[in-house]
């Protein structure tokens, strides 16, 4: 007869991690501007009325209340007619803070492709039905910047730099509005990168008639509505522009000589950057 094998204790249940209070005050007061749908400018109660209605110490709501003024959330103001006010965080503040998240992380070109690949197609989709005759307007007028060899090193910065105002452009009429944010933030990481700029920052002629050529064919077909070419286009573009941006990443560290394969690839690619 087999010995049955002894049962195992039960486990001792883990007591739940208890929040700060700080933390738990933070977020109740959050809940109460949406709720209560409290707007820029408005201001929050005083200090002793929070106090009495959560129950806590003058310190604790000074916390909860500087460490929703360090999220953008509201301000403070001392004297006469001050306190804490709604404030409203702006895109660049939102983009600023997720940037000094990333500063000490190791990104790479490829890593913000990765996702552009992806991403941009979708809001190029997105933005098909709000897009307007002055929002076409706005992105040939942009093309028009860089669709000639610069005169100086200033105006070679600035069609650089206008290569993805482009893309930033068609993000501001997608409808999903963190879609739009994501990649918006994205662009925005390409003109920080120090890689990035220094790629931009050479003075060799960069040639850019291929990058141009998808971007108008983009405009045609969201005029057309052909959400399926509009999302092949800005795919077949992005793939263009990630190996575009490594061999002139390559060009600049080197690595030719090493890879005559990407030197090769790179005699026909110093193109699109955007």
């Amino acid at each position: 007869m087999s010995q049955s094998r002894p049962s195992l204790p039960a486990s001792p249940t883990e007591p739940p991690i208890r929040r700060k209070r700080t933390d738990e005050i933070v977020d109740a007061i959050k809940t109460t501007i949406i709720e209560h749908g409290l707007q820029p400018g408005d201001r929050l109660p005083q200090e002793r009325e929070l106090m009495e209605q959560y129950q806590a110490s003058k310190g604790t709501i000074r916390e909860a209340l500087k460490s929703l003024e360090v999220q953008g959330l509201i301000r403070t103001r001392t004297g006469p007619g001050g306190g804490a006010f709604i404030e409203s965080m702006s895109e660049g503040r939102a983009m600023s803070l997720l940037s000094n998240f990333l500063f000490a992380k190791s990104m790479s070109i490829s890593d913000i492709y990765a996702l552009r690949k992806v991403l941009e197609p979708l809001v190029a989709v997105s933005a098909m039905p709000n897009m307007d005759e002055a929002g076409y307007k706005r992105l040939t007028d942009i093309i028009a910047i860089y669709d000639h060899e610069p005169a100086d090193a200033q105006e070679r910065w600035d069609q650089r730099m206008a290569e993805l105002d482009f893309h930033t452009v068609v993000a501001e009429y997608a409808d999903n509005a963190l879609l739009a944010f994501v990649c918006r933030f994205l662009q925005r990481l390409l003109k920080e990168l120090a890689v990035c700029r220094d790629i931009y920052m050479q003075p060799k002629p960069v040639l850019r008639q291929q990058g141009i050529e998808y971007q108008r064919q983009l405009i045609e077909a969201m005029k057309a509505g052909d959400r399926s070419r509009v999302h092949k286009i800005m795919t077949d573009h992005m793939v263009y522009a990630e190996h575009a941006m490594l061999d002139l990443q390559a060009e600049l560290l080197g690595n030719f000589i090493h890879d005559p394969v990407a030197r090769g690839r790179g005699e026909k690619r110093r193109k699109a950057l955007s």
